[in-house]
């Protein structure tokens, strides 16, 4: 079965085309177009200017998927897109998009929770880099194996951090949430605070690796609670205090930036000063991600499951998947994450998640939803 997949919840514009064979994903194309060159400059998503910029991307990217893929829109077995949760604008722009394909093309119309996308990821085989799941250093050309049921899912991202158990396809269950702020968008604004722009996890990673992180005793929020909710608000607040303990005085950001809040830019501190940084940020992500550890652990140990699965933004960092990796073979639970590409907001992840949950329904029927959560 070939299916495109169309996804446009937040900031980025993507169609992939995947073919799925029993129970492994093919991934034949994956476009996506980026506005995070206009995004950084205003400190984060403008959603109207997010979705404008959706709106003429759209039909370039779905044109390159085909071309890519090596087939045409009538070869198509069905069209999968993004409903929700996101940006209403953004969300409007793709679900319209796949609404009018259908119609016109007289092909199924899958609609699908950006969520539960995130997740089917990790059963994608990228035919053209040969990556995917537990193995993307190695030069093993073999297929990988799949994750297997019952398992634990941890959706980790700048919006969202969730954890689920799959006891198959269509048995899922929400364990827990976060009740604020999410991990990737903790990691974000504390990025933010020292001068970078949106998004700032990935540099967050970057200083980490030159820090000590025993040194700062950040909380880890909600770790020592019987459950598995996540909260990460106040280790955002617990970050600002330290930072401003270190630096009473923040500097202007750079000459650039267009906001005009005050930040500590290491490359302008001293030597002793970036050391601080290097040591904030190293005991920020190690807060974070023992917390994430820690708590899906938990769950694979309670469930007694063979798989834990990792997906989301904040799932491409690879302290993260060493750690999981870590713990994994401690517990002989086997762990998988996705190919770095496939982590953030993609198409083929979309189209996944339809193949395994093929609900066609009336192109009429298919509406936004911004608020969309698991059932």
């Amino acid at each position: 079965m070939t299916i495109l997949g169309i996804e446009t919840s937040c900031d980025e514009t993507a169609a992939a085309i995947i073919t799925g064979d029993k129970d492994r994903i093919t991934l034949r194309s994956s476009v996506l177009a980026t506005a995070l060159a206009m995004h950084a400059e205003t400190g984060g998503i403008i959603p109207e200017q997010a979705a404008r910029q959706q709106v003429r991307y759209m039909l370039p990217v779905i044109q390159d998927a085909i071309k890519q893929a090596g087939i045409t829109l009538e070869e198509l077995d069905a069209i999968a897109v993004t409903y929700g949760p996101g940006l209403i604008g953004s969300l409007l722009v793709g679900v319209e998009t796949a609404k009018t394909l259908s119609y016109v093309l007289h092909k199924p119309l899958i609609p699908i929770n950006h969520m539960l996308g995130h997740i089917y990821a990790n059963w994608i085989i990228d035919s053209k880099v040969n990556q995917s799941v537990q193995n993307e250093k190695s030069s093993d050309t073999t297929p990988l194996s799949l994750p297997t049921f019952p398992l634990i899912a941890l959706v980790v991202s700048g919006g969202h951090t969730d954890l689920l158990l799959m006891k198959s396809h269509s048995d899922i269950k929400l364990l827990g949430g976060t009740r604020d702020d999410a991990a990737g968008e903790c990691f974000d604004k504390c990025a933010r605070l020292l001068g970078y722009p949106y998004p700032g996890g990935p540099k967050i990673s970057q200083l980490a690796e030159k820090g000590n992180p025993k040194a700062i005793a950040f909380p880890r929020p909600m770790l020592g609670n019987h459950d598995y909710q996540f909260s990460f608000s106040g280790l955002k607040t617990s970050f600002l205090h330290s930072t401003k303990q270190h630096f009473p005085v923040l500097r202007t950001g750079h000459p650039q930036d267009k906001i005009g809040w005050q930040q500590v830019v290491v490359e302008a501190a001293s030597a002793k000063e970036k050391h601080l940084v290097y040591d904030l940020c190293a005991s920020l992500q190690e807060a974070i991600i023992d917390v994430l550890v820690k708590k899906t652990m938990r769950a694979a140990k309670e469930h007694r499951v063979q798989s834990v699965v990792i997906s989301g933004g904040v799932s491409a960092n690879q302290l993260l998947r060493d750690r999981f990796t870590e713990m994994c073979k401690k517990e002989a639970v086997t762990f998988f994450s996705p190919a770095k590409q496939l982590s953030t907001d993609n198409a083929a992840m979309i189209a996944s998640a339809a193949y395994f949950h093929f609900t066609p329904q009336k192109w009429q029927a298919v509406t936004a939803d911004p608020e969309l959560y698991f059932d």
